[in-house]
């Protein structure tokens, strides 16, 4: 505004002094025609006075023609060499003398050969611009002299151009002091309210939300910055609640994450990492590390960066309608780890959109370690595979048997039919100890909850050896036991214990030669233990129950493997027949008692496996029933 303001003033002022110049130049030719047709005139009616020389007609003329006209500034008569002899208002003395001053007017060479029109100029006096119009005196076309006459200008137009002159310099002067003082006003009241409500802005923008403005004004200015500040108050007190629920709901979500069992890790677009709990950490090898920050793909081990690097790429990358032609939000990745320690990993890569589904804001890498289920499934496969072909077995057996009979029945003696059919019913034994290890087996896998109670471990070890005394009899092996007396009761189930004895009694049975033994063990074991909970130590009392034989043994590298499934050393030697079941049940039981079995064994020498079962005592009891629920719950 200011600026237009000054352009119209300097048009409107440069249109006025050109407006005054234009007249005042009019007025210049006016006087200037004014004079030359009175220097004519007057010329004309003097020229025949000054010829006869009557100087004195010429004066009384002349003075009567100054007098009666105000617009003559002065009159002067000036002979053939421009001497001036007379002069109006000057006065010329008629009487010479050597201080007489000699005015002349200094005229151009050839103004006499061209005097046929006067000669016009303009000069400045302090009255104002005086018009000089020099006009020939001639009389019968002789040059007698030269008159010149000052015509004064217009009074009045010269006051009307002084006054329009002295308006516009007052009017522009007005203007620029105007504008000065009103950008003086404007910094002052309107400018700096506004930078600060600028700068204020700019603050909250970058959210500094304590911003205020604190300017004594009023008015619509005053209104503006009240409710800038009013409006800054709020957005404080909500960024305030705005933290508090965030940090209260980031705890939340970080406690969540770094309580689930599977890992999960959090990236940004840039593949950066955002946020890893503890099970990923210790999946990939980062505890101890503050990855956070750092690209993911870098961090990574070598053979699931190799995986990953293309899906995470193409995830980002990924525009909207790729979204719904795939009508998935994340890929799964099965690896295996061979650092820190080897197992087997689903990856699950996840989009994370924002609130309108249109745009990515990060990537969710879901880890779980599925090392048991890779060596559960492998388990399972095996087992199928094992019990398919220890089935296949006997049944081709009976199937080949009983189609033999069945064909060649009459050309058959009395005795090889009888060799037939016993080796019938041998494999239909053989195919049913193995479906009934395969059911026991089962049973025990499945989690299944099998009561403890109070028992004397001596009726099993008399039932066992009663069972196989007959066997070990026929076969010529010695079957002792050694029962310290005064055994005091064990926790345990009776038919599962039943069935370790007998399995274990039975194996060394098998494994023995004739003229060997076997020995079954059970006495009493006292130790003081460190009891965490209490803070102090207890004795810890156990039956331990042993099963020596002087059979084969077994080598060393087989003794952690017979105890899984289908594994017999019959496989090795190709001599003795079992389901390579009988162990693996062994194991799961006193699993079950919350023990262990283990085995000393050497080649040639023997085997021993023992097992230790808790004394039921009144001040144990709760101790030991507390780990049982609990161990039957999991």
């Amino acid at each position: 505004m200011a600026a237009a303001t000054l352009a119209v003033s300097l048009f409107m002022s440069g249109l006025t002094f050109w407006a005054v110049n234009t007249i005042q130049q009019d007025a210049r030719i006016n006087d200037t025609r004014f004079g030359r047709d009175l220097g004519l005139l007057l010329a004309t009616n003097v020229a025949p006075l000054i010829a006869e020389d009557n100087l004195t007609e010429v004066a009384n003329f002349s003075n009567r023609f100054y007098r009666s006209t105000s617009s003559v500034s002065y009159m002067l008569y000036a002979d053939e060499e421009g001497s001036i002899f007379f002069g109006i208002p000057f006065y010329q003395p008629e009487v010479h003398n050597a201080l007489t001053i000699q005015r002349r007017i200094q005229l151009p060479e050839d103004f006499a050969t061209n005097a046929e029109l006067p000669m016009v100029r303009q000069h400045l006096t302090p009255d104002g611009e005086v018009t000089d119009v020099f006009v020939p005196l001639t009389h019968e076309d002789k040059y007698l002299g030269v008159l010149a006459i000052g015509i004064n200008p217009n009074p009045t137009v010269v006051a009307s151009s002084n006054l329009t002159r002295d308006v516009t310099i007052a009017v522009f002067i007005s203007i620029w002091v105007m504008v000065i003082l009103g950008a003086v006003f404007n910094a002052l009241v309107i400018t700096k309210p506004i930078q600060e409500l600028l700068k204020g802005v700019k603050n909250i923008a970058a959210g500094n939300f304590k911003q205020r403005i604190d300017l004594p004004l009023g008015g619509e200015l005053g209104e503006l910055i009240f409710s800038f500040n009013e409006m800054a108050e709020r957005l404080e007190r909500y960024e305030e609640q705005n933290i508090e629920e965030m940090t209260a709901e980031k705890a939340k979500l970080e406690t969540l994450v770094s309580t689930i069992a599977d890992g999960a890790v959090l990236l940004d677009t840039n593949l950066k990492i955002i946020l890893v709990n503890p099970t990923a950490s210790r999946i990939f090898g980062w505890e101890g590390s503050n990855i956070v920050g750092e690209t993911v793909l870098d961090r990574l081990p070598v053979s699931v960066t190799m995986e990953l690097t293309r899906p995470l790429h193409r995830i980002v990358k990924d525009i909207p309608q790729d979204w719904e032609r795939d009508s998935k939000e994340g890929e799964e990745f099965q690896i295996t780890l061979d650092k820190p320690t080897p197992r087997s990993v689903r990856i699950l890569l996840t989009r994370v959109l924002d609130q309108y589904r249109e745009n990515i804001k990060g990537i969710a890498m879901t880890v779980q370690d599925i090392t048991r289920e890779v060596e559960l499934n492998n388990a399972k496969s095996q087992f199928i595979s094992n019990v398919s072909h220890e089935l296949r077995t006997p049944l081709f057996n009976i199937k080949s048997f009983i189609e033999t009979l069945d064909e060649y029945d009459e050309d058959l003696t009395k005795e090889e039919r009888q060799e037939f059919l016993d080796t019938a019913i041998r494999e239909t034994d053989r195919l049913t100890r193995l479906v009934n290890d395969v059911l026991d087996l089962s049973k025990l896998e499945a989690c299944r909850i099998h009561h403890l109670e109070a028992l004397d471990i001596g009726q099993p070890i008399e039932q066992t050896l009663r069972t196989y005394q007959l066997n070990a009899r026929d076969k010529g092996i010695e079957l002792i036991q050694e029962i310290e007396a005064t055994l005091p009761s064990v926790f345990g189930n009776y038919d599962l214990l039943l069935q370790v004895l007998a399995n274990l009694v039975g194996n060394s049975l098998k494994f023995t030669e004739s003229g060997g033994k076997v020995v079954i063990r059970a006495y009493l074991i006292e130790e003081n233990i460190q009891d965490n909970d209490r803070d102090s130590q207890r004795e810890n009392r156990r039956v331990r129950i042993e099963i020596s034989d002087t059979g084969i043994g077994i080598e060393q590298e087989n003794q952690e493997a017979i105890f899984d499934r289908f594994f017999r050393v019959e496989n090795q030697v190709h001599t003795l027949e079992g389901t390579g079941l009988g162990l693996s049940i062994v194991r799961n039981i006193i699993e079950k008692h919350h023990s262990k079995v283990n085995l000393v064994s050497e080649i040639g020498v023997g085997t021993t496996f023992w097992f230790d079962l808790e004394v039921c005592e009144e001040k144990f009891r709760s101790h030991i029933s507390e780990e049982m629920v609990m161990s039957e719950t999991h």
